[in-house]
């Protein structure tokens, strides 16, 4: 017959709470006015007494994304733009959206947006520079379609079940994301019941230390044993994690190839992020859903030479109006090329080789293969007979130096470079993945960076899908985990060739073909 079960005044809650039904981690921690986390001690010691039985489950919840919540509360922009469009006298694009925007609340992106959407859905259409609005039916369904939106929105506010069908587009939109919580459900074991029917489960103040004053009311307090038996855990050996040590060798390998490394700031105008690349001011790459915009009225300061220079190139080019307004705005750079750009500018027509390895920020959904904060290795080689096929040659020669035997490439695009290629690794797991992106820069590009007499091969390697394959994971999540254990079994033993930037021992050179 089992003896009696001392408890603390808090675990004592915990089995009540318990037995009248509370199971849930979250609901528990709410009742006793703490948080989950202050409990979880006490949790594994009455688990450890054989006194709950703990289970873990993962949930799958919709939730509302900062954009959602925005169409929830002011409305989805293509609506605003047909709700609102003839209260805006001037119809020409800018004046409209200015007006718009002042009309709803809504930004200028987000009504460039709603713009976008009224062509798509041939509600409108832009003739010389002004939206005309001249489908009455299709500006109709447009509506309809507008107020399902909102209302599914709010639905899954109130967390009601909408379609499949229905949900994709929402996704696509990035109104909604799927979030993943983890839920700890406890219940009581078929012992807790057996000694709570006996009457012997006691609530007593567990002590570790007896002090002179409870001398003469040691009855109050049960002295918690140890074993002094058990050997203390081994702390492991302090060491780099395992991906800021497979950076520190792509480094050293760029290095050991000739390249000498260059620095950009996080915080980067529209300018060196999109414009010097030539790319479109009202390209889709700019819009709030693929880029973190700074709210702030602070401007780059660039010079009036290479604005002008940027501004004759693209209005000849795309045969737009380009607004250095938009050139100046600050945004969190979406790609390490901006850094390959500033050294093209600083550098003119010379012969070189730069590379940088850091972060790049988008606004993505993190799973697997993605994340909203992640590392490139940009790089560019210079000079009057580079080309297309230096580029090939040093992402296999990159491979070969990581350890990678299967590398496939294919004809690709890019805004600012021609031609450009994807190169592909296979990846155990996930298969074929993208990794090594470049092309040839186009003129444009190098006309506007003040470099019109030579050529750049330039590529945006991701760092991060290299690494999942170099470490052996399918999960780029794992890259930035704090859990001691997954660092213990994540095995990097260096890559196949030693590189050192110093002692010049064992380095291979590449020498590019001719």
């Amino acid at each position: 017959m089992p003896g009696e079960v001392y408890l603390t005044t808090r675990q004592y809650k915990i089995v009540s709470l318990v037995l009248n039904g509370i199971h849930d981690l979250e609901e528990i921690s709410q009742h006793l006015g703490v948080k989950p986390e202050d409990i979880m001690r006490d949790i594994t010691e009455l688990s450890n007494k054989g006194l709950l039985l703990v289970e873990r489950e993962v949930e799958k919840k919709l939730k509302i994304t900062r954009i959602g919540k925005l169409y929830i509360e002011k409305g989805l922009p293509e609506k605003a733009v047909l709700t609102h469009y003839d209260e805006c006298v001037d119809k020409r694009i800018e004046a409209l959206t200015n007006c718009l925007s002042e009309k709803t609340g809504l930004e200028r992106d987000e009504i460039s947006i709603g713009i976008q959407y009224v062509v798509k859905a041939k509600c409108g259409k832009i003739l010389e520079g002004s939206l005309v609005l001249w489908d009455p039916s299709a500006c109709q369904q447009l509506l309809t379609y507008s107020n399902r939106v909102e209302e599914l929105l709010r639905n899954i506010d109130k967390e009601i079940k909408v379609s499949g069908e229905e949900l994709a587009d929402l996704r696509k939109r990035k109104m909604v994301e799927v979030v993943e919580k983890r839920i700890l459900r406890v219940s009581p074991t078929s012992l807790l019941h057996e000694l709570i029917n006996k009457g012997l489960i006691k609530e007593k103040e567990i002590v570790t230390v007896v002090k002179p004053s409870m001398a003469f009311e040691l009855d109050k307090y049960v002295v918690k044993e140890f074993d002094l038996s058990i050997p203390v855990p081994r702390l492991p050996s302090v060491r780099k994690h395992p991906f800021m040590e497979f950076i520190d060798d792509l480094r050293d390998i760029m290095v050991s190839l000739g390249f000498e490394e260059v620095k950009g700031p996080h915080v980067e105008a529209e300018f060196w992020n999109f414009d010097v690349l030539y790319q479109a001011q009202d390209h889709p790459a700019r819009e709030i859903h693929d880029t973190f915009f700074v709210k702030s009225d602070a401007k780059a300061t660039i010079s009036s030479q290479l604005m002008e220079r940027a501004r004759k190139v693209h209005e000849k080019g795309w045969g737009y109006r380009w607004s250095p307004e938009r050139a100046m705005r600050l945004v969190l750079r979406s790609q390490t090329t901006a850094v390959s750009a500033r050294a093209i500018f600083e550098r003119g027509e010379g012969e070189y080789r730069v590379f940088t390895i850091d972060r790049v920020f988008r606004p993505e959904n993190l799973d697997a293969k993605h994340s909203m904060e992640f590392y490139q290795l940009d790089g560019i080689i210079v000079g009057r007979n580079v080309n297309f096929k230096h580029l090939l040659f040093f992402f296999k020669e990159l491979a070969a130096a990581l350890g990678i035997k299967e590398v496939w490439f294919k004809p690709g695009y890019f805004p600012f470079t021609e031609p450009s290629v994807e190169g592909y690794i296979r990846h155990p797991k996930l298969g074929w993945v993208e990794v090594f992106p470049g092309g040839v820069f186009r003129p444009e590009v190098m006309e506007i960076l003040g470099a019109p007499g030579v050529r750049a091969v330039a590529w945006g390697i991701g760092v991060d899908r290299l690494a999942m394959q170099v470490l052996g994971i399918d999960d780029i999540r794992m890259l930035f985990t704090t859990d001691i254990d997954a660092l213990k079994n994540m095995r990097y033993l260096g890559l196949p060739y030693k590189f050192s930037r110093t002692s010049g021992r064992n380095v291979r050179v590449a020498e590019y073909p001719e």
